[in-house]
């Protein structure tokens, strides 16, 4: 039987919140550290081994899925979570970023954008209803309006011209939507690093009304000052009742930044394409494994962590890995890197609920300044 999808907000630290989000397919504690399966995987893991390390839901990307295998293919083989064996619940983005970034000769109109196939050339066209639908097809647990994502920093004509198409094309997103109580839709906040824009675009969006509010358009070439600014100024004029999501963010620090400003959820590449790229994340910050000063290092990377594999492997040995270019390296700094992003996240939450949130911050940030162990 599927139950209504819903949110509540269990307790709150300054600006920082910690929720529960509530779906059939299980519940998602906030914050909320999203792994991103882009073509419904998550690189070098096996979805197993993603909830092991804490993730309690993943995303998925309506472009490349539109592409490959095709949306239709996935619900006809039972949906992407029969598909990839993902039993818990999924997001979905719009495709809306990955049209403007990969796309090739793409033709932007009111009714949606007209593009080619970054893979091989085929002739596609995405709208916000068709959006929805493929996103439907996969039938995904939370849905992404389609929108329309520039880079920053852009005039402020631009930022105001996609902005206010993003409005249009969220009610009529809401609409394809219809009536489906066991999922949520997310209405997308842009407007560039302009207050007044990202007001009016936050105002128009809960007009319509929507189960969440995404904030779109930051990580996408502004400072990390222009982002913070951006969210210290949007979050209060979001809803207290829904959820904020983060689209595409980030780092650790970016992540601590935004629980701060009162984001409950975030995504990003990040973790999995460091650990592809030698880079561990721990208490101590980014150990680059890569550098000659580990090939000699019995120690693990952290005696203390509570992830088997941070303390099962010698540096010397993940030196080797990511020298050899072996995919067991990058299998093994995928996970840790993705259960320290978890940890990250379950602190903070844990801070939230005892009011001791500063404190965690704080302590976090000292111990990544601090660095990594003493050499040998």
């Amino acid at each position: 039987m599927k139950s209504d999808y819903s949110f509540t907000l269990l307790a709150t630290d300054g600006m920082a919140r910690a929720g529960r989000i509530d779906t059939w397919r299980g519940e998602v504690n906030t914050p909320a550290f999203m792994p991103v399966g882009t073509v419904g995987t998550v690189k070098a893991m096996y979805p197993e081994q993603v909830r092991d390390t804490g993730a309690d839901i993943l995303l998925g990307n309506t472009y490349h899925l539109m592409l490959r295998p095709g949306a239709e293919r996935v619900a006809a083989l039972g949906g992407l979570h029969d598909f990839m064996d993902w039993q818990r619940p999924i997001l979905t983005d719009s495709g809306g970023f990955q049209v403007m970034s990969l796309a090739q000769l793409r033709k932007l109109t009111e009714k949606g954008v007209k593009f080619r196939s970054h893979i091989d050339g085929s002739a596609h066209e995405l709208t916000p209803e068709r959006s929805i639908e493929i996103q439907t097809l996969l039938d995904s647990d939370i849905i992404m309006q389609l929108d329309e994502c520039i880079p920053l920093p852009s005039e402020y004509k631009e930022m105001e011209r996609a902005m206010e198409l993003s409005l249009r094309w969220a009610q009529r997103s809401k609409d394809a939507f219809g009536n489906q109580p066991y999922r949520s839709l997310h209405g997308i906040v842009q407007g560039g690093d302009n207050a007044e824009l990202r007001g009016r675009s936050a105002a128009g969006l809960k007009s319509i009304g929507f189960n969440g509010y995404s904030i779109g358009g930051l990580a996408v070439g502004e400072p990390q000052e222009t982002m913070f600014r951006v969210l210290s100024e949007i979050t209060p004029e979001l809803p207290t009742d829904k959820p904020r999501y983060l689209m595409g963010v980030g780092k650790p620090d970016d992540i601590l930044g935004g629980i701060e400003r009162g984001v409950d959820m975030f995504d990003c590449v990040h973790p999995t394409r460091a650990g592809r790229h030698g880079h561990a994340y721990s208490r101590f910050g980014v150990i680059n494994l890569k550098n000659a000063r580990h090939k000699d290092d019995p120690r693990p990377l952290d005696e203390q962590s509570p992830n088997p594999n941070c303390r099962r492997f010698s540096r010397a040995y993940l030196h080797h890995l990511i020298r050899t270019e072996e995919m067991l390296g990058a299998m093994i700094l995928s996970q840790i890197n993705l259960h320290y992003y978890q940890q990250l996240c379950i602190g903070a939450r844990q801070a939230i609920e005892a009011g001791t949130f500063a404190d965690y911050a704080a302590q976090t940030r000292a111990t990544w300044a601090a660095g990594d162990l003493p050499p040998v």
